[in-house]
């Protein structure tokens, strides 16, 4: 790959990294009103990170095992999988008011500290995860391996602590 694509790459890498975590934080601040209720898209987008943390684990399994189009093609469906994620979040949240949560006791305590976690994290995730598929797409394999040490436990950790933190509000939609 030229030098040229990889720089290009890296700074879209640097536009989505700063542009995603800013866009979802100011989206959430707009209440839209979409005509039809968005009450069912918690459980899909559980799903999906459900997927991912599924899908994460069999993918660094097949690059051990030295299958890398199949790592390849499981990374671009977790890829593909968190941006549609990203897609479903920020239309609910844009459409519905926020949930309270009603536990009580070291639930409560629990719940917390995972949202806060995953909050704090799925922001350092974005470029983390786009500076390793660069790595990886520009042939850099060497510092796609480096760095994809530190993203794939703290993806990992965000698309689970999400479903945790669905399993938690859930009752209280």
């Amino acid at each position: 790959m030229s030098e040229v694509r990889a720089k290009r790459l890296n700074r879209v890498a640097v536009v989505l990294s700063i542009a995603i975590p800013v866009l979802v934080g100011l989206l959430f601040r707009k209440r839209m009103v979409y005509g039809w209720d968005v009450s069912f898209l918690p459980p899909i987008y559980a799903i999906i990170n459900a997927l991912t943390a599924l899908l994460l684990p069999i993918a660094l399994l097949a690059i051990k095992l030295k299958k890398q189009v199949l790592h390849r093609r499981i990374m671009q469906v977790c890829l593909a999988l968190s941006a549609v994620f990203l897609l479903l979040y920020t239309l609910y949240h844009m459409g519905s008011d926020p949930t309270p949560y009603g536990g009580v006791g070291m639930l409560k305590t629990i719940y917390y500290l995972l949202l806060v976690s995953h909050i704090f994290l799925s922001a350092a995730v974005v470029p983390l995860v786009l500076f390793t598929y660069v790595r990886a797409v520009t042939g850099s394999f060497d510092r796609h391996r480096k760095l994809a040490r530190i993203a794939f436990p703290v993806w990992w950790y965000v698309a689970a602590s999400g479903v945790a933190v669905y399993v938690l509000i859930s009752p209280y939609y």
